[in-house]
């Protein structure tokens, strides 16, 4: 099977799920953001991300797809050391703008929250992965 190249960004650009693998090993999906050349994930005291990582910063991460009926098979793996950094609002609301739409006041109350209270109250914080490694490959076939 050959791979090609395709547009990595531009595919990290959909609204797609990432699963996000920490040490324990534990696998979750999650949302997330491709910005600056990182891996953005939302996070915060309810869930277990946030002190995985900070236990433990070495993460890994893939998203990919695999469309039986078109052939498309694409995935981006990235792995490295994940980084708790402040949450900033309007970040959050490009990334959730990505999955729930531009009108705000459609998205259910624990999406809204967190770009209209303060992050200090919610607790919401950002994980970002700098990949050290990322690999891209297209492996899609015709049909």
């Amino acid at each position: 099977m050959t791979e090609r190249e395709f547009d990595v960004d531009a595919f990290l650009a959909q609204p797609l799920t990432a699963r996000v693998a920490t040490n324990g090993p534990t696998v979750r999906p999650t949302w997330f953001l491709w910005e600056d050349e990182a891996f953005w994930v939302l996070t915060g005291p309810w869930a277990k991300l946030l002190g995985r990582v900070q236990a433990d910063p070495a993460i890994a991460l893939v998203v990919d797809v695999c469309d039986v009926g078109t052939g498309s098979v694409r995935q981006v793996i990235a792995r490295g050391q994940a980084e708790v950094l402040p949450f900033d609002v309007a970040r959050g609301r490009r990334k959730l703008s990505r999955y729930l739409g531009t009108d705000e006041d459609e998205w259910d109350a624990r999406f809204r929250r967190y770009v209209r209270d303060d992050p200090a109250v919610s607790g919401a914080a950002w994980v970002r992965l700098r990949p050290a490694s990322l690999t891209a490959k297209d492996l899609s076939y015709s049909v």
